[in-house]
């Protein structure tokens, strides 16, 4: 008669014994021996839900490369000197420049291609997408934001591509932070083994790549009005910040769609798990919220008086405390069904205080400059 308590004590208890031998002697191999043992033990009665051997060994690899922070170091890299060639092609612009951005470029999309391939590798040993959890979600969009840049990119504006990199950096740069998500892979909670896993957390976190890439170019463009003389924006008025205004446009455009029809596809399935396709839950409440912020960025050009370049960049800038508060705000310090910790009060963060001074301060800054810069 089959036992599994006794059988497996008795196939435990030898490990654990000579485990506490081995750490005395110093001599693992009666140890290993017993793993062993333990290791056949657990594919025999727990073939079904042990991990394939493949997905152990690809997991251990992928903790002991720890690729998404080696990326983070190299992005930052990458991003850091995209941006410094970019400003220094508007004022001393020359082909021997441009091949060594075009190189840049190159090199950044090797580890963008890494970046994905760690993506399919979580997607493969977890079973399911790689956007579950916090952590996952912050290297999705990281990709997606990259994917935005140089999918926008059109050979002429290096600081496109830059700002889809420092995207990245900015997302990996919270994962790994101070307040470091956990990284690691776990099992689904119920509610999310669904096929719309795959549909609609990955169009509302796609949404958020195009969004933090047109707040990072709002960000350049305030800089270049700041650093600017007359002179130099005469000349880049009609090409590069035009470009620069028309690109963020595209990306806000598409991460309004994507937010948009995410948010509906997130009712059907709401109405599949929770009986209701609507409960203006907070997380729900502050989508909705977010469209109509970026439905406003859209049509300020309809508003006279809030058609300059300025204004838009400014208001791009901050609409994307929209996206914060939604993605984050909403998770611990409101109360509903998608918040993690239920509203339980927990501390401000520091970087949420410094962001908005930063962002105040440039637009302060910038203002008084555009005001020079486009007086006649």
């Amino acid at each position: 008669k089959f036992e599994p308590d006794t059988e497996s004590q008795q196939v435990m208890g030898p490990y654990l014994a000579e485990v506490l031998v081995a750490q005395q002697t110093g001599d693992w191999k009666r140890a290993d021996a017993e793993l062993k043992k333990l290791s056949d033990y657990q594919q025999k009665w727990g073939k079904a839900v042990v991990p394939a051997k493949s997905k152990v060994d690809l997991e251990v690899f992928m903790n002991k490369v720890n690729i998404n922070f080696k990326l983070l170091i190299f992005y930052t890299i990458i991003g850091g000197l995209l941006l410094i060639l970019g400003f220094v092609e508007l004022f001393r612009s020359n082909k021997n420049l441009k091949k060594v951005i075009k190189a840049v470029i190159v090199i950044g999309s090797v580890g963008y291609v890494f970046h994905f391939l760690g993506l399919i590798a979580r997607w493969y040993i977890s079973g399911h997408a790689p956007w579950s959890n916090g952590y996952e979600a912050i290297i999705f969009i990281s990709w997606v934001g990259i994917s935005a840049g140089l999918f926008l990119y059109r050979n002429s504006n290096a600081l496109i591509p830059a700002a889809g990199f420092m995207v990245a950096v900015i997302m990996m740069g919270f994962a790994h932070g101070g307040s470091a998500l956990d990284p690691q892979i776990t099992p689904l909670v119920p509610v999310l083994k669904s096929y719309w896993l795959i549909v609609h957390v990955a169009i509302i976190t796609s949404s958020y790549g195009f969004f933090a890439l047109s707040m990072i170019i709002a960000v350049i463009s305030l800089i270049f009005y700041i650093i600017s003389n007359k002179t130099t924006h005469s000349i880049h008025h009609d090409t590069t910040l035009k470009e620069l205004a028309i690109v963020s446009e595209m990306s806000l455009t598409i991460g309004l769609f994507a937010l948009t029809v995410g948010n509906f596809l997130g009712g059907i399935w709401a109405n599949e798990s929770w009986g209701r396709y609507w409960s203006w839950d907070p997380k729900e409440t502050w989508a909705f919220i977010s469209i109509m912020v970026y439905a406003f960025v859209l049509h300020m050009r309809l508003v006279p008086g809030l058609r300059s370049r300025w204004a838009f960049h400014v208001a791009t800038m901050f609409a994307f405390c929209s996206m914060v508060m939604t993605y984050f705000g909403v998770n611990y310090y409101l109360s509903g069904l998608h918040s993690y910790a239920a509203g339980d009060p927990v501390p401000v963060p520091a970087w949420v205080y410094i962001g908005l001074s930063v962002m105040l301060a440039l637009s302060v800054a910038s203002y008084v400059k555009f005001k020079v810069l486009t007086k006649k």
